[in-house]
């Protein structure tokens, strides 16, 4: 049987032994799509991802699965269709990680858009996107906006548009995906890095690896080799020595996370920044967060840096929107870079730069994945998973077969889609009464685990410990050690939990705890025990801005 757990990992390896119909370079959000679309079609499957699940680009964005209503202003109608509708099936899948949020965009004398402009464009982005009926935009007055919003500038003011986006956490969204397709039977793992391409007569055959946590070798062969690497793309196709024609641009985007006390935003807003960029101030489990910059960048892809002008421009932004929210830098709770990786255009701005995707196959038969959104991931996976079913059919005459995914729940979201959620997540808050366990600390399993925070209240009930908050984390350190693959501290964190982005403070308080924990439950070496230490320490600082 196939598991999902780094505890069993050197038997797990030896999965690896045999040819796959696809490998997959790349554990984000586009490498998990594709594993499920490929494994549901019944392809054997394996997935290598040189960090953790997510652990770049599909971990820091703005989180949110939104319909891209500012493509309307590039007249990306095609693009704004598509990531418009597949909100609907991402929510309706994953119901417990992806939420309606509605978003006010507010009107001002010489901003981007005003109520008629506005008016228009929202009508038509709900005809495009499909949007149901209890969703679709309404068109708010000063005094209504002001009295949603308190906050804003008064100034200038001229009302606002509402309209429904869907937030999520990415990094679970990733790793929800990735767990369902394990379930299928693809082979997942982490800290596993392509060192080189394997061929022959030409043709790329497979790839050769190195095991981070060992520094063990391995050569794994298939049929195709999918390259989904996000910003890593170029670096797969040099390599292969086909980084030719198209190539990827990187720009960064970041965001500042404050606490709640210091900008109390009731509403979440989509807003001007000063250069006329767009900018989403988003209300977030006491928090609010502010992003996104959106800057060419040429640096470390894998350490993206937060530096002073990023934030300057943030609080730039807030300053001008918000004129009663005095926030300084010392306000800054934490902080998060990402790498948009784009298909480069000649002559365009960052944000200009359209957000499609595209599939570029080199002469030795590897495919790479490029551009696109976390939106659109399924839609990706599925273009090119059609492409690896064509050429399947062509080398052994195995059947066609089409996407099984429109309306296949993610891991967590077997509950029968938004309604099924709402009615589960009443039975386990009745459950949590019944145990004496917290409201809130069932909710925020729910909302990370879906249909599985059943068996986190299990390890809950099956561990003892005095402070409450840590034995709810060590709940969830036990679940997320057995059923999604953490290897490192950060993995837990940062990409299962979220707590560094936005409860540092819980983080500082309980990493030693949870760092003993994992070391007596993955035996860890000595030097991963201090390394994993260090590493977090350094999180946290790169999180705070080093302060």
């Amino acid at each position: 049987m196939t598991t999902f757990t780094n505890q069993n990992r050197s038997y797990n390896k030896q999965s690896l032994n045999h040819s796959f119909d696809l490998i997959v370079i790349g554990g984000g959000i586009t490498g998990a799509g594709i594993a499920l679309d490929a494994v549901t079609r019944g392809m054997d499957v394996a997935v290598l991802e040189m960090q953790d699940f997510a652990a770049g680009t599909s971990s820091r964005s703005t989180k949110l699965v939104h319909g891209g209503l500012r493509y309307l202003k590039n007249f990306e109608i095609k693009l704004v269709a598509e990531v418009g509708r597949e909100r609907e099936i991402v929510y309706e899948n994953g119901p417990h990680i992806t939420t309606p949020e509605w978003m006010m965009l507010p009107f001002y004398k010489g901003g981007n858009f005003g109520p008629f402009s506005s008016n228009i464009g929202l009508r038509v982005y709900d005809f495009l996107a499909g949007v149901k009926r209890s969703e679709r935009r309404k068109m708010l007055s000063v005094d209504e906006t002001l009295k949603r919003e308190p906050l804003l500038k008064h100034d200038g003011l001229k009302g606002s548009g509402y309209y429904v986006e869907y937030k999520t956490d990415d990094a679970r969204l990733t790793v929800e995906v990735m767990k369902k397709a394990v379930e299928f039977g693809a082979q997942s793992f982490n800290y596993m890095q392509v060192e080189q391409l394997l061929y022959n007569d030409g043709k790329v055959i497979g790839v050769q690896v190195r095991d981070r946590t060992d520094d063990s070798i391995h050569d794994v062969y298939s049929h195709y080799v999918v390259n989904a690497t996000g910003p890593w793309v170029d670096e797969i196709r040099k390599m292969d020595q086909s980084n030719k024609g198209k190539h990827l641009y990187h720009t960064k985007g970041v965001h500042l996370v404050f606490d709640q006390d210091n900008f109390p935003l009731q509403q979440a807003i989509y807003f001007d920044a000063p250069d006329g960029r767009m900018i989403f101030a988003i209300p977030r489990e006491g928090k609010t967060y502010v992003g996104t910059t959106d800057t060419h960048y040429e640096s470390d892809l894998t350490h993206p840096d937060v530096k002073e002008s990023d934030q300057n421009y943030i609080l730039d932004a807030i300053h001008q929107m918000f004129p009663d929210v005095h926030l300084i830098e010392n306000d800054i709770e934490s902080t998060w870079a990402g790498i948009r990786p784009l298909i480069h255009e000649e002559g365009k701005d960052p944000s200009e730069i359209s957000r499609k995707d595209e599939v570029l196959e080199s002469d030795s038969g590897l495919l790479s994945i490029a551009g696109g959104k976390l939106t659109g991931y399924r839609k990706m996976a599925e273009e090119i998973v059609d492409q690896v079913s064509s050429k399947l059919k062509k080398i052994d005459g195995r059947p066609y077969v089409t996407s099984k995914t429109k309306h296949q729940p993610i891991a967590g979201g077997d509950i029968g889609g938004s309604k099924g959620f709402a009615e589960w997540t009443q039975q386990m808050i009745h459950t949590a009464d019944q145990q004496n366990i917290d409201k809130k600390t069932m909710l925020t399993w729910l909302n990370r685990y879906g249909s599985n925070a059943g068996e986190v209240l299990n390890h809950y009930l099956e561990l003892e410990e005095d402070d409450e908050l840590l034995h709810a984390l060590l709940a969830e350190l036990h679940y997320t050690i057995e059923n999604e693959a953490i290897y490192k501290p950060e993995d837990f964190f940062i990409r299962r939990t979220g707590d560094l982005f936005f409860n540092i403070d819980t983080v500082k308080a309980y990493k030693q705890a949870v760092i003993d924990e994992m070391n007596a439950l993955l035996d860890w070496t000595e030097k991963e025990y201090q390394t994993y230490i260090e590493s977090l320490d350094q999180m946290i600082a790169e999180a705070e801005l080093n302060r």
